[in-house]
């Protein structure tokens, strides 16, 4: 039996839409053609280093909130950074963010962390903006699927 590659989608989840964009990320990892691929989906308050240490590609997905990440994802990068700073150089990552203003606060201050980091982006940061639309869940969904492809592929 082949090694399973675990990917890890970390999503903020305040109501119900961007609930079911968590869900939508999950649902296009999760396709039964990638049976190399273990998904866990997490919330950020509840992800731990083990987590972020054992995974093999990261997808993050955020509110904006006055401009800027949620409190929870900032919170998960304040406890998983320095435990991770040595040990995850070059993790593929995915971001999205569900924006209502523009989003450009929130993607310049979350890839301001990972770039200390020094994870690889692995796709252009998908950035939902305005009025929630069904649409974003089958945006949302083909990335989760697009990295579980590149993880399966062995691309990344």
């Amino acid at each position: 039996m082949a090694i399973k590659k675990k990917l890890l989608i970390v999503v903020h989840t305040p109501s119900a839409n961007t609930q079911l964009l968590a869900e939508a990320a999950y649902r296009g990892a999760s396709h039964p053609d990638f049976d190399t691929i273990e998904v866990t989906l997490t919330q950020p308050l509840k992800t731990t280093v083990e987590d972020v240490l054992e995974c093999d590609a990261i997808l993050l997905g955020t509110t904006e909130n006055f401009g800027y990440m949620s409190g929870a994802m900032k919170d998960f990068f304040d406890r998983i950074y320095y435990p991770c700073l040595e040990h995850t150089e070059a993790l593929p990552y995915a971001i999205f963010i569900r924006a209502g203003i523009d989003g450009s606060g929130t993607k310049q201050a979350m890839e301001k962390i990972i770039t200390g980091l020094r994870w690889k982006p692995v796709h252009e940061t998908l950035i939902l903006q305005g009025s929630y639309q069904t649409s974003f869940e089958g945006e949302v969904e083909e990335l989760g699927l697009t990295i579980a492809a590149g993880l399966d592929a062995g691309i990344f």
